[in-house]
């Protein structure tokens, strides 16, 4: 074995992407304990930083220690009781994985299902809580397995009218499309570090609701044993889960600080510098930024001859769905990047594995010569591939987005 030495790769993939130089930095900060009243400042200005992410005033806004799975696992787990009814609207792979951890959780799960490249309307989910009447909505914002971009905006006043706690997980979205916890009425939120906030997978910020603490705080002093008319035992109230136990968390996080793990010191320095960053470059330019680039690559793909997947009203910002031509190989096309390139492009799941690309522009890649460079491989690429195109037009077609902008 020898000293790490991964290739320069541009990850323009669908997540995870190239880290900010100062995340990266910032990872690389000494460690200090973590009762230190330095560390618990740093865990201070991180809920406050995360509170501007997410458009909220929410007190509960916190990291979950793991990746952006581990924060949808804290969020569900530590809501549902056995035998609550959760509803997930899915238009993609990450519907199928609320709805998974809810099933384990104990949850009864009913799934409606929109085609992938479409999204829901309100009516349409508001149709399935009247018939359901959830407990839990846990929908996703942003699916990076299709790249659209569930808008919700009116799901959260749904919600509210039948007491229905509103979750949605938008790791692949924030930070690059817009998102307002509170004004939407969410009660709960999670995300990731891996996507447009520019860092490494790893920590998984979220935003809770009062609501949603009130909801989970019931649960927190049953003790076994304990009987009631809807459960055996006392097990039955109790989160089943101690390290994603969120009333502990917030115990934690809070100013008790009770001891429940030891908080990754290096990856909530990673965090806070995503956040950071974020700030001072402003949610609404971040967010023009990520629209601008992507709007580029979006030109440019089809100035490569290439049709874009999916309802292009719903695109995400970040990412791109391209249908892979039926005379060419996508995976030699993928592989040829990535070694004779160093450019990473993404494949995807399911029904579309095999189908599309996913060309992402986000985070630290989501600017001009990134998007120029990724085009002119593509392009290169598919020429030796044999796929029939115009030499020149994709960039051409992409200058003319950022032209158009400057003008």
């Amino acid at each position: 074995m020898s000293l790490l030495n991964p290739p320069p790769r541009l990850l323009m993939g669908p997540g995870p992407i190239n880290c900010y130089p100062r995340v990266l930095s910032a990872m690389s900060t000494q460690l200090v304990g973590q009762y230190d009243p330095i560390m618990t400042g740093y865990m201070n200005e991180v809920m406050s930083l995360y509170r501007y992410v997410f458009n909220t005033n929410n007190d509960a806004t916190l990291l979950i220690d793991g990746t952006s799975r581990a924060g949808i696992e804290a969020v569900l787990v530590s809501c549902i009781e056995p035998g609550d009814d959760v509803l997930v609207p899915v238009f993609g792979r990450f519907g199928h994985l609320l709805a998974e951890i809810s099933q384990r959780a104990g949850a009864n799960v009913h799934t409606i299902e929109a085609p992938w490249g479409e999204v829901f309307k309100p009516e349409q989910i508001e149709a399935a809580i009247q018939k359901i009447r959830p407990k839990v909505l846990a929908l996703v914002q942003g699916d990076t397995s299709t790249t659209m971009l569930q808008p919700l905006e009116d799901i959260g006043e749904i919600c509210t009218r039948y007491d229905v706690l509103f979750y949605s997980d938008a790791t692949a979205s924030i930070g690059g499309n817009p998102f307002e916890a509170d004004k939407w009425k969410l009660d709960a939120v999670s995300v990731g570090l891996q996507k447009c906030l520019g860092g490494p997978s790893g920590s998984a910020p979220i935003t809770l609701s009062d609501k949603y603490v009130q909801t989970v705080r019931k649960r927190q002093h049953v003790e076994a044993g304990i009987r009631n008319e809807n459960h055996m035992d006392g097990l039955g109230l109790r989160i089943r889960s101690n390290y994603f136990d969120i009333p502990m968390i917030l115990d934690y996080w809070g100013t008790e600080r009770l001891n429940h793990h030891t908080e990754a010191t290096s990856m909530l320095y990673a965090a806070r510098e995503c956040a950071l960053q974020l700030r001072e470059e402003s949610l609404e330019n971040s967010i023009n930024r990520h629209k601008l680039h992507g709007d580029a690559m979006l030109a440019g793909v089809q100035g490569l001859n290439l049709k874009p997947f999916g309802d292009l009203k719903h695109k995400m910002n970040n990412v791109v769905g391209v249908h892979i031509p039926e005379d060419i190989n996508g995976e030699d096309i993928r592989h040829t990047m990535l070694h004779q390139y160093n450019i990473e492009i993404g494949t995807s799941f399911g029904p579309l594995h095999g189908k599309i690309w996913r060309i992402g522009t986000m985070g630290y890649n989501a600017r001009k010569d990134a998007v120029l460079h990724t085009l002119q491989a593509l392009e290169n690429t598919l020429r030796r591939a044999g796929h029939k195109l115009q030499s020149g037009l994709a960039t051409d077609m992409a200058f003319d987005v950022y032209t158009n902008e400057e003008n």
